[in-house]
């Protein structure tokens, strides 16, 4: 995953430029704050990139959310479900998938509701 300043996400199929477009799964989500709760049981420094989500949120707790709205910037994201962490964790630290795996805390997936521009820094809530 390469970082980026800012992203056009389109609805209905997810991030402009992305390989995987369509689908339930058009974006996926990383809850800063569960991150760094796992990463720390872990006593490792693991850079949330290597989840390999493509936004990284916080302020938002993601637990629970299947079926919610979440306001990112001038879009809509509609949670389908937790994203469960897949063995390429291993590959970034031993043991962080099985710490990813319970509680939501590999994130979630969304289907993008609204075409627009999202950025560092764009705020997000949730909505009806």
């Amino acid at each position: 995953m390469d970082p980026a300043g800012e992203a056009r996400l389109v609805a209905e199929r997810g991030l402009e430029g992305n390989a995987n477009q369509g689908g339930a799964r058009q974006v996926t989500l990383l809850e800063k704050e569960r991150w760094e709760e796992i990463t720390a049981g872990l006593e490792s420094q693991i850079d949330p990139s290597q989840r390999r989500a493509n936004i990284l949120l916080s302020g938002i707790s993601l637990r629970e959310s299947r079926g919610r709205i979440l306001r990112l910037g001038d879009c809509r994201l509609k949670i389908r479900g937790e994203t469960k962490p897949c063995n390429r964790m291993d590959e970034a630290f031993q043991g962080l998938r099985e710490a990813l795996w319970p509680d939501w805390g590999g994130g979630a997936y969304a289907e993008v509701l609204d075409d627009g521009h999202i950025r560092v820094g764009s705020p997000a809530a949730w909505t009806d």
